[in-house]
């Protein structure tokens, strides 16, 4: 009998895959604090996806997890759910950016590979979704991610937004505030090299905004 890949070793697989982007395993804690739960459940889960007939994670006590390549395909199938409905949600029953992450949580581990692939198709097949975060291929492949962090440009740079590393939705209205919104472009006009403080001018505002680190850090652009 295969394994079965329930609802919450999803979620487990999701949160792996996002904590391990930077090459480094994922710890037990940043685990238990991004999903919510005790230090002792995800040790007893990592336990579990490790000892499978065909392992989802490779699990070393104190050493951290990572996903295995079958651990990785299955982590990119919930994530091309998640960000496949946001798009739906967004384009064709009018959520706003802020409201789509939860219902997008609740519908990724139910829909089919069909409806996945009606989604696709019915959206134009898209390559973001509404936050900006790239949507792995149908064959399960993460397209290379070539934005860098707002708080590394220099003063009187151009680029555009292409993704916000956030899903709280009031820090999402405060971007689109701004006008921070993937797609936007935008110049540095000062960025001050001991509070980090940078004074940026989207293109089609008057007002100049002054941003901290807190934000710059979130928002990821490609320089012109």
């Amino acid at each position: 009998m295969a394994d079965l890949i329930t609802d919450s070793i999803e979620d487990y697989l999701k949160s792996i895959y996002d904590l391990t982007g930077n090459g480094q395993p994922a710890s037990t804690n940043s685990l238990a604090l991004r999903l919510g739960v005790t230090p002792a459940s995800v040790t007893g889960m990592l336990q579990k996806l490790a000892s499978l007939k065909h392992p989802l994670v490779n699990y070393h006590k104190h050493q951290g997890v990572k996903l295995t390549s079958k651990g990785r395909r299955a982590a990119l199938e919930v994530i091309r759910h998640h960000r496949l409905l946001e798009s739906w949600l967004v384009q064709t029953l009018g959520y706003s950016w802020d409201e789509v992450h939860n219902e997008a949580e609740k519908l990724e581990h139910v829909i089919s590979e069909d409806f996945e692939t009606r989604i696709a198709a019915a959206t134009g097949y898209p390559e973001r979704d509404p936050h900006g975060d790239l949507i792995p291929s149908a064959n399960l492949i993460m397209p290379k991610d070539k934005s860098v962090s707002l708080s590394t440009l220099e003063s009187e740079q151009e680029a555009t937004v292409r993704r916000v590393d956030a899903q709280d939705p009031e820090f999402l209205k405060y971007l689109e505030k701004l006008g921070l919104i993937p797609g936007a472009r935008l110049k540095t006009h000062t960025a001050s090299l001991y509070d980090h403080v940078m004074r940026v001018h989207v293109e089609g505002r008057k007002e100049i905004a002054i941003l901290g680190p807190a934000i710059t850090k979130r928002i990821f652009v490609e320089t012109l």
